[in-house]
């Protein structure tokens, strides 16, 4: 038998505003919620302590020449994730708390950097945390698949000033010695002291602006993007990367070279203005050039296999 239900409560249910239901906590508590939520709050405490920290390198990257490759580098990192994108969706994800010492330290690095005003500390941090992220969140195997587009993050990066004037004052001296010793072959009378080369007509000193670094580090960046696009195996992309070294060196000699035998035969004034400037630009395209000879040799010497698989 059914129950009879009085008028007057049918009439009351259809007389009561209908409301939204209310957004609780319980709603956002859904399973992408859930699983979104830590990296999003991850990634905004990210951009909360490095956005002034990567403004400053950005700004770096267009006022250091000798990394204007700067903004070439993330865009390469980012294209090798894509690229094996494959490899990365079949790695395993495995959480573990193994990843936490590396964050602690990234995070400890960021705070030596920033109250010891030392930017490259203050930069590599992040690599270091991103790295301890990855761990954590998703293992040691994603961890390991990455590591390439990780480090090349590297080559972004400025050396602090302590490195880069190690790196540049031998390099004066060596590039001063090699043109040095092949400026007489050219009946070219050289008296060589330290940095400074003086010719009959004129003295040149080699600054750290012609040291040759910074067309060492722009050609060993070229030299990696190089390697990864053209070659398949780990080796022959560490050999290219190498090499890409003492071609800078002797090319950077070579430009030095030149401009004595400008000096001496020509105009010095002309010599140390356009052709200096415009020297640099060939010599670059030469080394790139030689380069391509080293790794054209490298093939004829170890022809790559047709089994031998790309590696990340």
């Amino acid at each position: 038998m059914k129950s009879l239900v009085p008028l007057s409560a049918v009439e009351s249910a259809h007389n009561e505003p209908i409301t939204a239901e209310p957004v609780t906590l319980n709603r956002l508590r859904s399973p992408v919620m859930r699983f979104w939520l830590p990296y999003l709050i991850i990634g905004l405490l990210l951009v909360a302590v490095y956005f002034r920290i990567a403004g400053k390198l950005v700004f770096d990257w267009f006022d250091i020449t000798d990394y204007s490759h700067g903004p070439l580098v993330p865009l390469f990192s980012i294209y090798i994730m894509w690229d094996n994108r494959n490899v990365l969706r079949n790695t395993p994800v495995r959480p573990s708390w193994s990843g936490l010492p590396l964050v602690i330290l990234g995070l400890c690095i960021v705070i030596l950097g920033v109250y010891g005003a030392d930017l490259f500390l203050s930069r590599t941090s992040f690599l270091i945390l991103l790295a301890g992220l990855i761990w954590t969140f998703m293992g040691r195997s994603m961890l390991r698949a990455l590591r390439f587009p990780l480090l090349t993050l590297l080559l972004a990066i400025p050396f602090p000033e302590i490195v880069f004037n190690k790196i540049t004052f031998p390099l004066q001296l060596l590039a001063s010695q090699l043109a040095s010793d092949i400026l007489p072959l050219f009946h070219v009378p050289v008296l060589h002291e330290g940095n400074v080369i003086e010719l009959p007509a004129m003295k040149l000193e080699v600054a750290e602006a012609c040291s040759g670094i910074r067309s060492l580090m722009s050609l060993f960046t070229l030299a990696i993007f190089y390697g990864y696009f053209l070659e398949r195996g780990t080796w022959r992309r560490v050999i290219l990367a190498l090499a890409s070294v003492p071609i800078a060196v002797a090319a950077n000699a070579v430009r030095i070279v030149g401009t004595g035998l400008c000096v001496q035969y020509w105009d010095p004034d002309k010599a140390l203005g356009f052709f200096h400037e415009f020297s640099g630009w060939v010599i670059f395209v030469i080394s790139l050039m030689l380069l391509y000879l080293v790794h054209l040799g490298m093939r004829v010497i170890a022809p790559p296999r047709a089994t031998e698989a790309k590696s990340l």
